[in-house]
């Protein structure tokens, strides 16, 4: 069960970002921290349905979108067309996203640090960040 009371870490990191802290807020931010995957807004709000008093599914998205325009939360959207939300921890990683059973895997290691360099030599580009998704079928999907 998800406990309400008011999270001293997500007060404290709202506030920063000039917002206020509700119940619905610090449920939708424990329930990311506790997801070990990218989720969607369906399902934090089917989490939620149940265990606060009242929430719409379009408050879940106005916050998931909030908290993402202030870089709280990553958002990334698979070519099922839905968004998949996680808390930003500031690590640099990537994902590997199935498109059969909707499975998303992290990785570690960053392919990129070849291309930027090749970049920042061939057209003097300084990348500053990026974001790599990758697409296709895990084990058990490919067996099927």
């Amino acid at each position: 069960m998800i406990l309400l009371e008011e999270n001293t870490n997500y007060t404290e990191i709202l506030k920063r970002e000039g917002m206020k802290s509700t119940r619905h807020r610090n449920a939708i931010l424990l329930l990311l921290e506790q997801s070990e995957h990218p989720i969607t807004a369906e399902e934090l709000y089917i989490s939620l349905k149940g265990k606060t008093a009242t929430i719409n599914l379009s408050t879940v998205y106005r916050t998931l979108d909030t908290f993402a325009s202030k870089n709280l939360v990553i958002k990334s959207t698979m070519d099922d067309g839905k968004a998949r939300y996680e808390l930003n921890h500031h690590e640099h990683k990537h994902h590997l996203f199935c498109v059969g059973c909707h499975k998303v895997i992290s990785i570690e290691d960053c392919p990129m640090g070849e291309l930027q360099e090749s970049l920042k030599k061939k057209i003097d580009f300084d990348v500053t960040g990026h974001k790599l998704e990758i697409y296709g079928y895990c084990h058990n999907c490919k067996k099927g």
